[in-house]
């Protein structure tokens, strides 16, 4: 009998790989998890913190330093190296022409290291970045793709959940597009306790009435920065929500999540990365789903598809 290791490579050691790491052995996704940096002192040094902190976690998991020849036998690569784009730290623009720098260097090592898994990439601007890396490499568009609007979905959530008192996690609802300012929310399909919100206002005007969804969802496109200027990086929310899509992954759980994708005519798209809910499993991205977006909320996904797409033009251009 032969038992397959799990075993999930990290690009970039700073405050989101760590994190992500120390997610992904503290719910025992991994048996291994290498850490892969420029900075190899700061490689070293977080995966001998990890590792003092799987003495005292219920599942066993060998953390470590590497090189990319270490990903060859890998399951999952998560990149997450580069430039934060927030507000008052790196606009979007600089840091994609930073990033894009990166990616390009990233791409080569990807290619010597012979791995061959699901890349799950959070380098900012996501969407973007995964285009670029899935078109460098020529990878099946399955199998790359971006935490995207989880976390952006989950603060949809927070919020909606403060403005009602509804616990989050009875709460459905997406955000989709851009990981990033354009995003947005279809409050056509966000649901509570299995009710369309609408539907709650309506039954309910005296306690829901005047609820503000422009305000919620201002809260949820704010969110990151918000953290962030509070101190200085994101890193918990993040390291989750990686974890949650890393789950669905390697448990071939059929889960829906929206994560940045590949769209070729779903949602009206063709040729670009952007957040929508698919469904994962241990294939990747094993399909999009289409949700019945009213007119007004089409309009508002494709203005984001079409930033993104200008963004990732003048990418190409790099």
């Amino acid at each position: 009998m032969s038992l397959h290791k799990r075993k999930i490579g990290i690009i970039g050691a700073g405050h989101v790989g760590s994190h992500a790491a120390y997610a992904v052995i503290s719910q025992g996704l991994a048996q291994e998890v290498v850490l892969i940096d420029k900075n190899k002192e700061k490689a070293y040094s977080q995966a001998r913190d990890l590792s003092d902190s799987a003495v005292y976690l219920p599942v066993r998991s060998v953390v470590r330093s590497g090189d990319y020849k270490d990903l060859s036998d890998a399951d999952i690569l998560v990149t997450a190296f580069g430039d934060i784009t927030t507000e008052g730290k790196v606009p979007r623009l600089e840091a994609l022409e930073s990033n894009i720098k990166n990616a390009k260097e990233i791409t080569a090592g990807i290619i010597s290291s012979g791995f061959n898994g699901i890349i799950l990439n959070i380098t900012n601007p996501a969407d973007v970045i995964t285009h670029y890396i899935q078109q460098r490499l020529n990878w099946p568009a399955a199998r790359i793709l971006s935490t995207g609007t989880t976390l952006d979905s989950a603060r949809l959530r927070r919020a909606v959940s403060e403005a009602t008192g509804f616990d989050q996690k009875s709460i459905c609802g997406y955000v989709l597009g851009e990981h990033g300012n354009s995003q947005m929310v279809p409050w056509s399909v966000v649901t509570v306790a299995g009710k369309p919100l609408a539907q709650l206002i309506a039954e309910q005007p005296e306690s829901f009435g005047k609820l503000d969804t422009a305000a919620l969802a201002k809260d949820t496109e704010r969110g990151g920065y918000t953290v962030f200027n509070g101190k200085g990086s994101t890193e918990f929310g993040i390291g989750a929500s990686i974890a949650e899509v890393i789950r669905a992954i390697v448990n071939d759980e059929n889960r829906v999540l929206p994560v940045s994708t590949y769209l070729d005519g779903k949602y009206g798209q063709k040729n670009l990365y952007a957040s929508v809910p698919v469904r994962l499993n241990i294939n990747g991205v094993a399909e999009v789903i289409e949700l019945n977006l009213t007119d007004e909320e089409q309009k508002e996904f494709n203005d984001s598809c079409s930033i993104l797409n200008d963004f990732y033009q003048k990418s190409l251009k790099l």
